[in-house]
């Protein structure tokens, strides 16, 4: 369970920032210094949440060695090598599956403006 929440805060994280650092370098010279603030502003904290994001993930693949070591000495190779696969594959469809659900988004999204637009 904490491996969904910290992948997920990672990746809410990282397209967050994104998002801000293109509006960052998208400014042009008619942008108030007001908005140009609450941007920066807005990034420094999604950078610094960020970086406590990988914190936590750091300390998550920590408790996973653990966990590891641990069933080792309980598991079986072949059963040990199934859990190893397991935890790695889940990261992995968590990310596709976000990536997924963003692509779903987009294309409603579009849909939706080609709908308006006729």
């Amino acid at each position: 369970g904490d491996l969904d929440k910290v992948v997920n805060l990672l990746l809410s994280l990282s397209g967050r920032l994104a998002r801000v650092e293109n509006a960052l370098n998208n400014l042009d010279d008619s942008t108030s210094p007001e908005e140009r603030r609450t941007l920066v502003d807005k990034q420094k904290l999604l950078t610094q949440q960020h970086e406590d994001a990988k914190e936590l993930k750091e300390n998550l693949d920590r408790r996973e060695r653990i966990v590891f070591d641990i069933l080792a000495n309980y598991l079986s190779e072949e059963n040990l090598a199934d859990y190893e696969h397991f935890v790695k594959m889940k990261s992995a469809l968590i990310i596709e599956q976000r990536e997924l659900e963003d692509k779903i988004k987009l294309g409603e999204e579009q849909l939706k403006c080609l709908t308006d637009s006729l």
